[in-house]
């Protein structure tokens, strides 16, 4: 049978050094392996799970289905195998209403009730409440699937509106402190506690200053501090998973180190509004996909003047607000905008990049309604098999249109990089220099690494299906990634290319590299 695969890769390879396109490049990647430029957690990739009920609609359409914490179906085994395939995927709870959740824990005043849409209400819904037996049936599935929890927290609860805008008042902490500590009581593990969603700047339906929201993740802090005492593990405590805002980020930076709070979280959602027209042109645009670069720069900057413990985590990222685009931020094309987010933060020390979300909208890593993983499940899969912890500096020598990050291989020898080709009609042919990596001896910058004449490398190449970028079909080195009859994820088997071969890269196309022969003092 792998000789049958191999075969089929050959195949599909020598298909692929035919192919005709309008035009033809070169280009040079440089690695320096001399040495890491950042570093990303072993769970990098991440994804949420939201809390929209399926009446939340955006422009006219209805994409949440059952997809919420409180009625998705955790008996489906492409659910369930999806999350297993990462061993282990962390996902992060919460959303616009996580603000507006109560738990359940007895305490809460009144009955639990659900959300029910209401026009008059800070995002459409009335407050809605997490009873304790769904909250045990998560966990159960957490359990099963080997999922890492970080809960976001209602951050609302006790605050008054004040003549700004703002809502001020000290954080009631009561109901979250019961919901915490029931979850200790039940043996339950959290990874993480997160307190709020989007009340950072100028916040998202309302925002709390930083001054006051200080006082109130220091409250939160003390609680996790007091629940897990003797605990051989204590959970991480998140903040504030909103916008990235300078002055009022780094406030709460400041005001928290050295050790307060481990993760400083923030959102993106660069693209606009989901029911934007030029979605494809803005993902297929470098100059634009560029202009992330510098918030996650200036959030670097912000803890490294801080000498804080804390580090920088993307904590919701869906590209398009109000739940996305169908067949945009759901097909093919937008694993080019999420791998390049994926690349572009870890060079900047971004420890851990949650995708808006793993199921929900159109924006879900799953197909809401069949649970079939979208293509940007996938990139995901291999950017956590493929990609290790620490980042290398890579540059490309060609047009612009190719996108280049390279890791140190994940527990394997050598380096991966990871190239997206932006462009529609150009393949590019890319040959691999050293800048700083040794071979059997020390090459100058610019010549190519010494490899043995027998080295093979190995190459995933993405692709849309038929070459329509909307597809929400992804191709793998020309075969088809669907799962199997009993939800299976399928297994992603490389091409094997003789290391004197060009990386080809195909119009449209995304290529993982695995170069095992490639002697990097960094990654030893």
């Amino acid at each position: 049978m792998a000789g049958v695969r191999f075969l089929a890769g050959s195949l599909w390879f020598l298909a692929l050094l035919r192919l005709g396109a309008a035009a033809e490049a070169a280009g040079v990647v440089s690695v320096d392996g001399q040495r890491a430029i950042a570093s990303t957690s072993e769970d990098f990739v991440c994804a949420t799970l939201d809390w929209w009920p399926p009446d939340k609609c955006d422009y006219g359409t209805c994409s949440w289905g059952r997809a919420s914490l409180l009625n998705l179906d955790l008996s489906n085994k492409i659910l369930l195998n999806a999350v297993r395939a990462f061993s282990p995927l962390t996902l992060r709870l919460g959303g616009s209403l996580q603000d507006k959740v109560v738990y359940g824990t007895g305490d809460a005043k009144g009955p639990c009730a659900p959300f029910v849409k209401n026009a008059s209400e800070m995002h459409g819904f009335t407050q809605g409440c997490l009873p304790m037996r769904r909250w045990d049936e998560l966990n159960a599935f957490f359990q099963k699937s080997g999922a890492k929890i970080v809960f976001g927290l209602n951050a609302l609860n006790g605050r008054v509106p004040l003549q700004d805008g703002s809502m001020g008042g000290n954080w009631d902490s009561t109901n979250a402190a019961s919901l915490i500590r029931y979850t200790v009581s039940k043996g339950y593990t959290i990874h993480g506690w997160e307190l709020g969603n989007e009340l950072s700047g100028n916040g998202v339906g309302t925002r709390v200053g930083a001054d006051q929201y200080v006082k109130d993740v220091i409250a939160l802090k003390s609680t996790v501090d007091n629940v897990y005492r003797g605990s051989p593990s204590k959970p991480l405590v998140l903040a504030p998973g909103g916008f990235f805002d300078a002055g009022w980020f780094n406030e709460l930076i400041v005001k928290t180190r050295p050790n307060l709070i481990n993760a400083v979280t923030h959102h993106i959602y660069n693209l606009g509004p989901g029911v934007d027209t030029h979605l494809i042109d803005k993902i297929l645009n470098p100059s634009y996909l560029d202009g992330m670069a510098s918030t996650f720069s200036n959030l670097r900057g912000l803890l490294k003047a801080a000498g804080t413990s804390a580090v920088a985590w993307v904590g919701e990222a869906g590209g398009a607000y109000n739940s996305g685009h169908h067949l945009v931020t759901d097909a093919f094309v937008f694993s080019f905008w999420f791998l390049d987010q994926f690349g572009m933060s870890a060079k900047y020390d971004t420890k851990s990049y949650c995708r808006q979300s793993f199921i929900g909208g159109n924006y879900g890593l799953l197909n809401t309604t069949t649970f079939q993983p979208n293509p940007d499940y996938y990139s995901a899969l291999l950017w956590h098999r493929l990609m290790g912890t620490r980042v290398l500096d890579a540059k490309f020598n060609g047009t612009n249109m190719i996108r280049t990050y390279a890791h140190c291989a994940k527990h394997s020898p050598g380096i991966t990089l990871l190239l997206i080709n932006l462009h529609g009609s150009a393949i590019n042919r890319v040959s691999v220099t050293s800048e700083g990596a040794h071979g059997h001896t020390p090459r100058r910058h610019g010549r190519k690494f010494a490899q043995a004449a027998s080295a093979m490398r190995e190459e995933y190449h993405l692709t849309a299906k038929n070459g329509n970028i909307q597809s929400q079909v992804m191709m793998l080195n020309g075969r088809a990634l669907v799962t199997d009859a009993d939800g299976n994820i399928p297994r992603m088997e490389p091409v094997r290319v003789a290391a004197a071969q060009h990386i080809v890269i195909a119009p449209y196309s995304i290529v993982f590299a695995h170069i095992p022969y490639f002697r990097a003092p960094a990654c030893s």
